[in-house]
């Protein structure tokens, strides 16, 4: 039955996806879509629904570390209904970037023909394009074509242009060159890890957690709704070192709980998963490279070795949470390709 699952053959055609986009965006002059929007003092504002959400907290730390700049991320109701609040400055000092895969979501179309109204320029990110696409003369609109309910491919590859974008708009040369080397990594990976976390789904946990820091706290936020959508399984996400703070009340032998670690944060990162397994819970880590000591304690450890900076390698962290849903939906009798109660897109 999972050679029949979309999700999972998209989860899988990650690599060749992240290529073609990669190719696009090289030929595409970024800087020339720039020049009408790109702001110098100003703020960027990220702006999505679900899984767009956490695409836009993830670009908009993207845009901080690579360019120096006020960025931060918002959900597009927050706009709708507290608008004075989501943009306290008024037009001259906020740049929305508005992200939709299928250019449809309700919210985000609100968003933008408020922005309209209000004479703000935005950029529109997508994968479909339709209405959104048409609101605006500012579009990065990327290869992507999913036929699954949830954001897998277009979660990455939107994720990769927006860091391809801020890169460009930074000149770092560099950082370009580690996003290209990133489709022969995942594939590599996924020859080794992915019947790993096809085993370890078949684990009867109640209670899933997902931690992460910095720019992978919204990958582990991510990651949580993966298996949240796929298993219609309750999956919380929280800072890693916050876990301590209240939430390991619900830690025994039916939980999860999975590291999604930093080189900045390794040891107190890691010292939180040897804190929870010492409670009893089942632990898995993604990681960059792993130290001896967290083999003790991890009972999955997906070890990426990636050559690139920390911040170019997080589209790669989220990738083991999708293949963690799925097998588990798949596990529990569902169909990851239709969730219970969602729809491809979101109306209002």
């Amino acid at each position: 039955m999972a050679s029949d699952i979309a999700t999972l053959r998209e989860i899988h055609g990650q690599p060749t996806v992240w290529t073609n986009c990669l190719e696009f965006l090289q030929q595409t002059n970024l800087k020339q879509l720039a020049q009408d929007f790109h702001p110098t003092e100003i703020e960027w504002v990220f702006v999505g629904c679900g899984t767009s959400y956490y695409l836009a907290q993830a670009a908009a730390y993207s845009f901080s570390d690579l360019l120096r700049v006020p960025a931060r991320a918002v959900p597009a109701s927050e706009i709708l209904l507290f608008p004075s609040v989501a943009l306290p400055k008024g037009k001259d000092a906020h740049f929305p970037v508005l992200i939709s895969r299928s250019g449809h979501t309700s919210e985000v179309l609100l968003v933008a023909e408020y922005l309209q109204a209000q004479g703000i320029d935005f950029l529109a990110v997508t994968c479909d394009g339709r209405e959104l696409e048409a609101l605006t003369p500012h579009v990065l609109k990327l290869p992507i074509h999913e036929d699954s309910t949830v954001m897998t491919s277009s979660f990455t590859g939107m994720l990769l242009g927006l860091q391809y974008l801020a890169a460009t708009l930074a000149n770092d040369d560099a950082f370009l060159s580690a996003l290209h080397a990133l489709p022969a990594e995942l594939e590599r990976l996924l020859a080794i890890y992915a019947p790993r976390v096809k085993e370890f789904a078949e684990l009867g946990v109640q209670d899933v957690a997902f931690l992460g820091q910095g720019a992978l706290y919204p990958i582990a936020s991510e990651t949580a709704l993966k298996v949240m959508e796929s298993s219609s399984t309750y999956a919380q996400f929280f800072h890693t070192l916050e876990f301590r703070h209240g939430p390991k009340s619900i830690v025994d032998s039916n939980a999860l709980v999975g590291a999604l670690v930093s080189e900045t944060g390794y040891e107190m990162e890691t010292s939180v998963l040897r804190d929870m397994k010492e409670l009893g819970a089942h632990t898995f880590a993604v990681v960059n490279t792993a130290s001896n000591d967290l083999h003790s304690y991890a009972d999955l450890i997906i070890e990426l070795n990636l050559p690139v900076p920390e911040l170019a390698r997080i589209a790669v962290y989220v990738v083991w949470g999708q293949l963690l849903g799925s097998h588990r939906g798949l596990k529990m009798g569902l169909n990851p390709d239709h969730p219970r109660n969602l729809s491809r897109v979101v109306t209002i």
